[in-house]
């Protein structure tokens, strides 16, 4: 049997061959059998062949003795409030987020939304999987669950509605799920919705819905300026990453949405403790001290992240990956609680959303995530921190390896799924010489990696 679609955080594959209803099935099994869980959340995404995989896991949760709470067509965030919400012992989405139309897959958590990835159950999942199988002495119950209102609920619970006013947004769900709970909080708020590629169809009419791939982006930006919108928003097809564009259709790096949601978050809590990722972190440094709180750099990755979070009760943590973690919602990301946060905002101060940008990317210009395919990334990353940490600041290994002088700074760090190396530099409100750095730095990358 292929488990290739079993990966370091969740499962991910191309459907029928690496993923398909008979494994799906026996995943069912294996995961109450590892996890002991009673009571499952189920929720699938809108990819054609989900339904059929959620199908057959719940049969494989129910056949272990496992009670079945399918929530449908939904995103990956509800099924972890559901997990929570309801105080269930796991639960599992079926989603390939913004993989090829053609691929299928599932995250999974347990008790409290916590992630179940390779280092707490997931390779004991797939190794199960191989074994055979009897049924459980009684059988699991199916119910369906409605959670769209509770959700809805508690996502309006994050703004003061009284301070919200009258404006126009755009929004595209790149034909994901978006467009859903979009429908369902325009009954709350007074803002006016100009719907991109809004209607959930896994055929992906126009493209797999992933905004970070700088092709995908044009369509929200011309629907921002076209409708004179205040800012527009993406998300891809499980809408647990959601991405921003001002009033004038520019994309905003999420390293610059981290510092404004972090600002955001601690004027309302008065204080408190931030996670974020140490790829860029002077911006989200500095707006966390000016907000009283405290910030503390984790290792990338929504695992780690979320550990980090739970350990120190953090508030808020964000990546610059557009994966944006809250306290309040079991600790885990969501696609929907960033863009309300900045709405209001927008309603309170009584600006554009590039102005309160700009001032940031002035004071730490960033080259975004840079990414080379590299044949030997150990080699090459200890051959820069060897010529780049004489004379440095600071040097840190908490991911990758960061580099910090006076006036500027890198970290370069390697992918956890292909041979790349990601680099990111900023810079102390100097563009030009974060430009020469960069191409300094990748021009290194090159003749490291020919002289193999």
């Amino acid at each position: 049997m292929d488990l290739s679609c079993f990966k370091a955080y969740d499962l991910r594959g191309r459907v029928p061959d690496q993923l398909n209803p008979i494994l799906a099935e026996k995943i069912g099994r294996a995961y109450v059998e590892i996890t002991g869980a009673k009571k499952v959340i189920v929720g699938y995404d809108i990819r054609l062949s989900s339904p059929d995989i959620a199908e057959a896991l719940s049969s494989g949760l129910m056949a272990a003795g496992a009670d079945v709470f399918d929530i449908g067509l939904c995103g990956t965030e509800q099924v972890y409030f559901a997990t929570s919400h309801y105080k269930m012992d796991g639960g599992i989405m079926v989603t390939a987020s913004h993989n090829p139309k053609d691929h299928n897959g599932m995250k999974m958590v347990g008790p409290e939304s916590r992630p179940i990835s390779s280092d707490n159950g997931l390779n004991e999942i797939r190794d199960r999987v191989l074994e055979p199988f009897g049924d459980a002495p009684e059988q699991g119950r199916y119910e369906p669950l409605e959670v769209m209102s509770a959700y809805i609920d508690h996502l309006l619970g994050y703004v003061d509605a009284v301070s919200l006013t009258p404006m126009t947004i755009a929004v595209n769900a790149g034909n994901g799920g978006a467009g859903l709970v979009i429908d369902e909080l325009e009954q709350h708020l007074p803002f006016e919705f100009v719907k991109v590629h809004h209607e959930p169809d896994g055929h992906f009419p126009n493209g797999v819905p992933n905004p970070i791939l700088p092709e995908n982006r044009a369509v929200t930006a011309d629907a921002v300026i076209a409708e004179g919108a205040v800012m527009g928003i993406a998300w891809d097809g499980d809408y647990d990453r959601c991405f921003f564009f001002d009033e004038n259709g520019r994309f905003i790096e999420g390293y610059y949405i981290v510092g404004l949601l972090a600002d955001q978050f601690l004027r309302k809590t008065g204080g408190g403790k931030v996670i974020h990722d140490p790829r860029l972190t002077w911006n989200t440094l500095d707006l966390v001290e000016a907000a009283g709180g405290e910030a503390i750099e984790s290792k990338t990755g929504h695992a780690f992240i979320k550990q980090r979070m739970r350990d120190e009760d953090a508030v808020y943590g964000g990546e610059m990956s557009a994966h944006h973690y809250f306290r309040d919602f079991a600790y885990c990301d969501s696609g929907m609680i960033p863009w309300l946060l900045v709405a209001e905002r927008l309603c309170q101060s009584g600006q554009t959303l590039s102005s309160l940008i700009d001032a940031r990317i002035e004071a730490y210009p960033a080259s975004g995530e840079i990414n080379r395919t590299i044949a030997d990334p150990p080699k090459v990353i200890a051959a820069i921190e060897a010529k780049y940490s004489v004379g440095a600041k600071n040097v840190s290994h908490v991911d990758g390896v960061s580099i910090e002088f006076d006036d500027w700074r890198f970290n370069l760090r390697m992918s956890n799924t292909e041979p790349v190396v990601r680099l990111n530099v900023e810079s102390r409100a100097d563009i030009p010489l974060m430009e020469e750095k960069t191409a300094e730095l990748l021009a290194e990358m090159d003749r490291l990696n020919k002289e193999g």
